[in-house]
């Protein structure tokens, strides 16, 4: 397909950095533990990450009612000054479109627009939802591409189509895994003259290679975790102009994949919250039907997570 070149400006600034998809906290009731939840917030802004990104899958999100999400938006709300970004997902675009519409009214400063759920539609009609979502405020909006998880997959073409009907479109973020994506992005986006959306990477394990490919935000999962160690790598991977620097980068990549890595499992929610729990960040509760870690699959999850702690760097001012 042709390029298609953007002339409209963008609210791009608002995806830039490092925006940590959230967990939801839970009582031993199964209850949405809103207190913890304020305290992750603060936690996450006073790290240095620029948004918040809420109840996306890390959120468990599917398993929220519409009344606890609108609370969760509330509180993440409330708990800071900084963009509280909310995941629409749904599947059914009449749901989404209210969601979206919720969110806003919760004073959320920024949408991330997921494909439908279940089911996975053709091209024309994944166009047909994302823009119902999209159009129903006038917030910016974040495109989601996850083809594993959703069975959609955004092409860039798709992105750039998109983009150009939509004035508010300001991001995409890419978890295809294939780092390729963000220079096809480029290219449909604007080319050498840059993109005019910000590409987000939306995977762990690919955020150095994501932003050597000119991605500039990053939709971060083990920084509910280790949040000073996620803006300290997004950093160093963005500030690289030498051979140094990209030798300080990796350094702290190669320090910081083992973790990284269980984001992109099937039981990357469980696993980001056993971190939490380990590194007394938060609880490992999840809500049914995921259950917490048990047996041989928990004692080699806490095995990988101890070694990479016992090593954690010491991070300097810079």
């Amino acid at each position: 397909p042709a390029t298609i070149l953007m002339t409209t400006a963008k609210p791009a600034s608002l995806f830039t950095g490092v925006l940590p998809a959230i967990t939801t906290p839970f009582r031993d009731d199964d209850s949405v533990d809103h207190r913890e939840l304020a305290r992750l917030v603060e936690r996450m802004i006073e790290a240095g990450c620029r948004g918040i990104i809420t109840p996306g899958s890390l959120g468990e999100g599917s398993s929220l009612t519409s009344d606890e999400k609108r609370a969760i938006w509330e509180t993440c709300v409330r708990s800071t000054s900084a963009p509280v970004i909310a995941a629409i997902a749904s599947g059914s675009t009449r749901d989404a479109v209210e969601q979206a519409r919720a969110a806003a009214k919760a004073g959320c400063r920024g949408l991330m627009v997921l494909p439908p759920y279940v089911y996975r539609g053709d091209w024309p009609e994944t166009r047909e939802h994302m823009t119902a979502i999209v159009a129903a405020t006038d917030l910016p909006c974040m495109l989601y591409n996850n083809p594993a998880a959703y069975g959609v997959d955004l092409m860039a073409h798709h992105v750039a189509e998109l983009a150009a009907k939509n004035a508010n479109i300001g991001a995409v973020k890419d978890s295809s895994g294939d780092a390729r994506r963000f220079a096809a992005m480029r290219s449909a986006l604007g080319g050498t003259s840059g993109p005019s959306l910000t590409l987000c990477v939306g995977m762990d394990d690919c955020v150095v290679e994501g932003v050597r490919m000119g991605a500039t935000g990053w939709v971060a999962g083990l920084v509910n975790a280790l949040p000073k160690e996620s803006v300290r790598l997004f950093d160093l991977a963005m500030a690289e102009r030498s051979a140094a620097d990209r030798a300080a980068t990796d350094r702290l990549y190669e320090w910081f994949l083992p973790l990284l890595r269980l984001d992109t499992v099937p039981k990357f929610v469980q696993l980001i919250k056993l971190v939490q729990a380990e590194t007394e960040t938060g609880s490992e509760r999840v809500r049914r039907p995921r259950r917490e870690l048990e047996g041989n699959e928990r004692a080699a999850a806490i095995a990988t997570i101890r070694a990479a702690l016992a090593h954690r760097p010491a991070l300097t001012s810079h």
